[in-house]
This record gives C-alpha cells, sequence and structure tokens, in this order.
C-alpha cells in the first residue's frame, strides 16, 4: 500500500475505506460480511477508515471489528458530527460522546464538521462556542485532527478553508466533479495550505463505474492500459499528488482486491494526453444522458412521506444508461412493490429533502419528472394490479378479511 503524509507527517493510505456502504442484512448491517471486508482492507495496508453519526449503524459496526480484531490503534478513524442536527455545545458534546461510545473508543483520530455547504453554517458553530470546544477535546486528546467534510460551491470553500486552522478537509470530487463543488481550485488551495485533502464519492455513487453509457464502457474496455472503470476513476485522482487519501464504500472482497491494486501501483504523474482524452469522451458521453446528479448518498431520506427518492433517481438515470424497460423493471422491483409504496406522488412538497441535498438538486421538480417517465400509464396500470395481488395475497396468509 501507498501512503501520503498528513498535516503532521503521520502515513495516511491512499486508499480510505468508506463506511457507508457496508451490505445490509435484514434490518441491520451485516457485520460478518463487513468484517472480512474491513479486514482485508487492512491486511493490505488501509488505515484509514471513515464513517459518520448518521450512518445507520456504521460507527457500531468499525468500533466492534476494530476492538475484536485488536487493531484499534493500529488504524486512523475518522467520523463526523452532524452539525446540522446540533443547536448548542451540550448537543455537541453529547453526540460525541455516543459516538465514542458506539465507536468502542476513547479518541477520534479525524473528526469533520459535517456536510458544511456554505460559510453561514460555520459562523453558527462558531457562535456556539465550537472553536473552544474542539480545542479543549484536542487538548485531552479525544480529538487528534479536526477537519470538515463540504458540499457546496467553490467560493465557499475557500472561505471556510481560511477562516480556522483545520488540520484536513474532505471534499467530493472526481472526474465529472473536476469544477463542481470544491473543485480543483479548493484542492489546490487546501493543499497549498499544507492541508491534506480526503476524498468522497471518487465513483459518484457508482454512477462512474455501474451506470456508464455502454459507448463509454466500450472505449474504456477497449483502450489499450486494461484499467477497468473503477480504475480510470481512482487513478485520475491518485495523478494528482494534492489528494491525500482516496475514500471507496466498499462492500465485496473483490472491490477491496481491485482498490488495492490500483492504489498500490498508482502514481502521480501517470496520466498522459491520450489518457485524459479518453476521460474526456467519457465524460461528454455521461453528460448527454444524464438527468439528475444523484449520488445515492441518501442524505435526503428518510422522506416524512416515506418516497425512495435517491431509488426513484437511480432508477431514472438508468433509463438512460441501461434501458428504459430495464430500468422500468428495477423501479417495479425496488420503488413500486415494496411493502410500503414510495412513489414520487407521495410527496407534499415540504422541501426537506432539498435542504440536506449535498448537490444542490431541485429533487421536488425532478421526482414529478422522475414519475412521469417511469410510470407511464401501462406500467402504473400494470404495478398497481401487482400490489393489489400482493395485498390480497398478504392478507390472505394473515387471516385478515
Amino acid at each position: 500500500m501507498k501512503y501520503r503524509k498528513d498535516k503532521y507527517g503521520r502515513d495516511l493510505s491512499v486508499l480510505g475505506f468508506g463506511c457507508m456502504r457496508f451490505t445490509r442484512k435484514g434490518s441491520g448491517l451485516d457485520l460478518d460480511k463487513a468484517e472480512k471486508e474491513i479486514m482485508a482492507a487492512f491486511r493490505a495496508g488501509v488505515n484509514y477508515y471513515d464513517t459518520a453519526y448518521i450512518y445507520p449503524g456504521s460507527e457500531a459496526l468499525l468500533g466492534t471489528v476494530l476492538e475484536r480484531n485488536g487493531i484499534r490503534d493500529q488504524v486512523y478513524i475518522a467520523t463526523k458530527l452532524p452539525q446540522y442536527m446540533v443547536s448548542s455545545l451540550a448537543g455537541a458534546e453529547k453526540t460525541f460522546r455516543e459516538e465514542l461510545s458506539r465507536l468502542r473508543t476513547d479518541h477520534v483520530d479525524y473528526y469533520l464538521m459535517h456536510m458544511l455547504t456554505d460559510i453561514a453554517q460555520w459562523e453558527r458553530l462558531k457562535q456556539m462556542g465550537i472553536p473552544d470546544w474542539i480545542r479543549k477535546l484536542k487538548e485531552s486528546g479525544a480529538i487528534r485532527n479536526i477537519g470538515f467534510s463540504y458540499h457546496g460551491n467553490t467560493e465557499n470553500f475557500l472561505k471556510i478553508l481560511q477562516d480556522y486552522d483545520w488540520d484536513f478537509c474532505q471534499i467530493q470530487y472526481n472526474y465529472l466533479d473536476e469544477t463542481s463543488q470544491a473543485g480543483v481550485a479548493g484542492l489546490k488551495a487546501a493543499a497549498a495550505k499544507g492541508i491534506p485533502v480526503i476524498i468522497m464519492e471518487p465513483l459518484r455513487g457508482g454512477k462512474l463505474v455501474n451506470l456508464l453509457p455502454a459507448e463509454a464502457k466500450k472505449a474504456m474496455a477497449e483502450n489499450e492500459r486494461g484499467w477497468s472503470p473503477a480504475a480510470w476513476a481512482f487513478r485520475w485522482l491518485y495523478n494528482q499528488p494534492e489528494v491525500t487519501v482516496v475514500l471507496s464504500g466498499m462492500n465485496s472482497l473483490e472491490m477491496v482486491a481491485e482498490n488495492v491494486e490500483t492504489a498500490d501501483s498508482a502514481s502521480p504523474g501517470e496520466l498522459n494526453a491520450s489518457d485524459f482524452a479518453l476521460l474526456d469522451r467519457v465524460k461528454a458521453l455521461i453528460r448527454a444522458g444524464e438527468k439528475v446528479g444523484c449520488t445515492g448518498c441518501r442524505y435526503c431520506m428518510p422522506c416524512p412521506r416515506g418516497v425512495d427518492i435517491p431509488g426513484i433517481f437511480r432508477c431514472y438515470n438508468a433509463m438512460y444508461s441501461e434501458g428504459k424497460n430495464d430500468a422500468r423493471f428495477q423501479f417495479a422491483q425496488t420503488v413500486g412493490l415494496t411493502r410500503q409504496p414510495a412513489f414520487a406522488t407521495q410527496c407534499v412538497g415540504c422541501g426537506k429533502c432539498e435542504s440536506h441535498c449535498p448537490q444542490g438538486i431541485p429533487i421536488r421538480e425532478k421526482l414529478k419528472e422522475a414519475d412521469k417517465a417511469l410510470r407511464p400509464l401501462p406500467f402504473r396500470i400494470g404495478i398497481n394490479v401487482a400490489r393489489s395481488f400482493m395485498l390480497r395475497r398478504s392478507r390472505k396468509k394473515s387471516g385478515s378479511p
């Protein structure tokens, strides 16, 4: 495993383990499966593990795995204060102590203000007294490094970056987002200040792998480099020395193995003009068919009315990358025929989702657009008939009238 330095000279593995997408099992997470994946990554040299308070079950799972394998002190834990849920120092302290308990540890190596989108949010935290709170926790050793994760425009990123003596930061960055959000300008500005940059969404929630247009997949497959779509995305990031760690939400041993191999062999400056030309072509193909820039992060969830927002958008985008009928079938399986319906028509326009969306998507407008595309009249009738049949069968089994 290759390593790059943090602000104080510590070695961080260039591949980090993102703990947001562990495989689910029943109503929780599949601990045994996740443990195998985490330990495979650990044995390969991965030492940075990123979770968050709002990732259901993630902190507790990570803490359990690290404790029972006796490796807590051999890795770095990154987790986050949900600043959008905290209104007082007492609330921040309560949340942080709960995180320590979940993680089964007495300290967090890298602690982030989660999902800042503009300078106003940081100003609110300052007024609340968060900087003094951070200072005391750092002095006690309960927090070792303080940073922030960011979804917003470049201008506000630069303001937040300059306003505090940060130890690190985390940004959404990939070859499709080179000039959006913090972007390459934010990456270089942080590096110029000696601030390590942790990369999230390197694959745009899988969009740069599974949902690539067929023509883009073909172009990559035929390229003499022989790299997979995921490897192209990671190597584009590793090509930039300003990038410190690239997070990957690995939920299979095959994914761990592939990402480790890429991290082991990639180096800054390895991409040439032909490589960049291929990626430019891929970007053009993606943008030609994209309908909603959703990464599947699920910050918009849960919807008060039960709408499966990321599920609907995933199927909507799939109509233009995987075919309309296949996408509508996926929609029927994952949204239309679930026990509790999750249709876009259940939306009452409260706007809660939009206030939490890192991508700034006009969700209410796009839900109407997606529903119209995914549920033309014949499909709507078919789903309704199937739902009625399922309901009758369920009632019959339970003995209900």
